[in-house]
């Protein structure tokens, strides 16, 4: 069963605590929004085995999802688990690559090497600048009536919590899978307008999922890459207001040359364009023109690569502003 109550706080980070010496330890986060406290409860050490998480830092984070988050009142706000809105999908709207997170351990001895130590210098500088902004993508839990929080003592206790990769499980927290549903922490910090987006997973989770379900898909890894990952990489698009004079141009990364009948180009929309009749020579590139019904938004999009079977090979995704020069392309 997907998550019940998914979507995301916006607020201001008030203070701070990294947990050790449990099962299960946690980033603890408190933090403000439209005058509620929240705590945000972030996964450093995994249940199942490898019990290091995944991690990766963005610190120039640049992507169509951040556009609509400034707009958003303070406070939890719920988001439906589809395309097309705020809500987060690590795989189907290329947030993140597998290949770029790294495995850290919960706590370790010295300065800058842990999970813990990565979070409290983003959370840190958040929580030093007032006009700093938290977005933590997640599960809500409470408010608990009457109850304190059990870790910052403010009542009625109140949070979020599964701020990190929601599909793709194993065991029993298969049941936790969906799509449109992932966690994460977007801090945006307004004076410069920067953007860091902080990605967690766990390394039992798969990275090929059901497009319904988010359930791991037969035939493919338990957990991490599969072999033609990013064979074929996406390194530039043209964005243009005209339809019939969008490209995207690919790269065969591979010693082979590859037949990409039966690959297809999908959108943000979710469109496809089949790649029919089409080689790639080892180590060259290809620039191909879009056709209908696929299409390339100028207020920022997604693209993705799929191979014959379905699966994606490669994703990337541009803002707004980045298609605002008119027949310039974009690369990746």
């Amino acid at each position: 069963m997907p998550l019940k109550s998914y979507g995301v706080l916006a607020g201001r980070v008030l203070e701070h605590r990294a947990e050790g010496g449990a099962d299960t330890p946690h980033f603890q986060i408190r933090a403000q929004g439209g005058g509620t406290h929240f705590r945000v409860a972030v996964n450093v050490r995994s249940q199942q085995s490898p019990p290091e998480l995944l991690y990766f830092a963005d610190e120039a984070f640049s992507h169509p999802q951040v556009q609509g988050l400034p707009g958003l009142a303070d406070g939890f706000t719920t988001l439906p688990s589809q395309p097309g809105g705020l809500a987060l999908d690590f795989i189907r709207g290329n947030l993140v690559e597998r290949a770029a997170m790294r495995p850290l351990p919960s706590s370790k001895p010295g300065p800058d090497n842990d999970l813990a130590d990565k979070l409290d210098h983003y959370v840190s500088r958040a929580a030093g600048d007032p006009a700093a902004r938290l977005y933590a993508f997640g599960q809500r839990w409470g408010p608990e009536r009457g109850v304190p929080d059990k870790v910052f003592g403010f009542t009625p206790g109140n949070g979020v919590h599964d701020i990190h990769m929601n599909q793709g499980n194993s065991g029993r927290f298969r049941r936790d899978d969906g799509v449109w549903q992932d966690g994460a922490l977007l801090l945006h910090y307004p004076s410069t307008d920067q953007w860091v987006a902080i990605f967690l997973a766990f390394q039992s989770q798969s990275w090929h999922t059901d497009d319904q379900t988010g359930h791991t898909l037969p035939g493919t890894l338990a957990h991490g890459l599969a072999d033609g990952d990013h064979l074929v990489r996406i390194i530039a698009a043209l964005v243009s207001p005209a339809p019939e004079r969008e490209t995207v141009t690919l790269i065969n990364t591979s010693s082979q040359d590859l037949d990409l009948t039966g690959w297809a180009l999908l959108d943000q929309q979710g469109q496809q364009m089949p790649l029919q009749g089409t080689t790639l020579p080892a180590g060259d590139t290809i620039r191909i023109t879009l056709r209908p019904p696929i299409q390339l938004g100028n207020r920022g999009g997604l693209v993705t690569l799929l191979n014959p079977g379905g699966l994606k090979v490669d994703g990337v995704s541009y803002t707004a502003a980045q298609a605002q020069p008119g027949g310039r392309t974009l690369t990746f």
